[in-house]
């Protein structure tokens, strides 16, 4: 099976779309952004690459960002105290993916006074781009109450004076100048229009140069993304990594090698990122979810597969991916799927994820024995859930496999 590859724009905009669901309330923020910052920056005659490299960056500006209630006092005041954890967060997150590191910075004092970002010992170029994303981040703020409105329209002039009153303190002079000239543009502001902000990406795209990813790079950019879904919740912390080792490891087992292997990794590191868009005060509830939490609950598997449809088109990562809560007798989710139609990579997730997270604490239980953990994987064979042959395969090397779920 040859190589698959991705390109690193349709990744970065198909990707974004995950963190726009911790939002919920101003969905695609991060695409607002990115195209603001793009608009601004071609304002100000920078070189096409570097209009693109922002576009980038403002698509992945809140990846530090993985709690609704933190994405919320974000975007309920131009300034927030406690901005600067997710800043840094970002930060390190982007440091750790080589494809992504040269962005880290920026990220990093995006939420950063311009005033102050004088005083660091930065060059102008970091400083800038760290500061248009900081005011195409607050643009956004001002301009949410009228999305989808042409209302928009008599608010911009208001919009435009609030933050130019803020010029050489929050924002750079050169870049309020841009803006305001961008600003005066009513295609500027009804361009944010959800249709014509995708359409725009789309086009946007066709343009830029193709940077093809191998699995190496898909696996750093999955990790990355893993990493801003487990940080949802303490009970998370490595889920993902966990699951996506004990699945190649069992993947391995079973004689699955090469391209295939690779995916499966990559399917256990993303199997949960449709989870972004499920309130934390429902991933930690210690008691029983109500009907409406359960809901919640259950559509993250079905956003998942379909976010992982945008990025990886030609691939079975999406279905081994958004299938891990579907079981045997197709009495899971979100599609209700029974054996027949499951392929053994996705049958090895589900039960990855279940052992992982037998052997994690969670909210509403301690971490399970490795013996209880595997009682409840043979209960649930015996129910006709689980496949038993990947049940088996995992219980012959038990003691092994507890150790990649605890991370001992």
């Amino acid at each position: 099976m040859p190589q698959q590859d991705i390109d690193l724009h349709s990744a970065i905009t198909a990707l974004s779309c995950s963190l726009d669901l911790v939002g919920i309330d101003e969905i695609r923020h991060g695409k607002r952004v990115a195209m603001m910052a793009y608009h601004i920056a071609g304002a100000l005659n920078w070189p096409d690459a570097e209009q693109i490299s922002l576009l980038h960056a403002g698509m992945l500006h809140d990846c530090g960002v993985a709690q609704i209630r933190e994405h919320r006092q974000l975007t309920e005041t131009l300034e927030w105290s406690g901005a600067d954890a997710h800043a840094q967060r970002g930060a390190d997150y982007l440091a750790a993916c080589p494809l992504l590191a040269h962005l880290a910075l920026e990220i990093r004092y995006h939420h950063t006074r311009w005033e102050q970002l004088l005083l660091l010992p930065l060059d102008q170029r970091t400083r800038l781009r760290a500061n248009l994303l900081f005011l195409a981040d607050r643009i956004d703020v001002l301009q949410v109450p009228y999305l989808n409105s042409e209302q928009i329209l008599t608010a911009a002039p208001d919009i435009v004076a609030r933050l130019q009153g803020l010029s050489g303190s929050l924002f750079a002079p050169e870049l309020l100048d841009a803006f305001a000239r961008v600003a005066a543009s009513q295609a500027f502001w009804l361009s944010m229009d959800p249709d014509y902000l995708d359409e725009d990406l789309r086009a946007l795209g066709k343009n830029v140069a193709h940077v093809a990813l191998g699995y190496s790079a898909q696996r750093e950019l999955a990790h990355l993304f893993s990493r801003v879904v487990d940080a949802k919740s303490p009970y998370t912390e490595q889920h993902s990594e966990r699951v996506a080792l004990i699945a190649r490891q069992l993947a391995a087992d079973f004689g699955i090698g090469d391209q295939e292997l690779e995916q499966v990794e990559i399917a256990g590191l993303l199997h949960d990122i449709g989870k972004l868009r499920v309130s934390e005060d429902i991933i930690d509830k210690p008691g029983k979810l109500t009907a409406a939490e359960r809901a919640s609950m259950q559509r993250h598997s079905y956003d998942t597969y379909r976010i992982l449809s945008r990025v990886f088109a030609d691939s079975k990562i999406p279905v081994w991916a958004g299938f891990h809560h579907e079981n045997l007798r197709g009495e899971g989710y979100p599609f209700k799927s029974a054996g027949a139609a499951q392929d053994l990579e996705c049958r090895i997730i589900s039960v990855a994820d279940i052992f992982q997270a037998l052997a994690q604490t969670r909210p509403y239980r301690a971490s399970m024995a490795l013996e209880a953990v595997l009682d409840n994987l043979r209960q649930r064979v015996g129910a006709g859930e689980l496949d038993e042959s990947v049940v088996g395969m995992l219980t012959r090397q038990g003691e092994a496999y507890y150790r990649l779920a605890r991370g001992d």
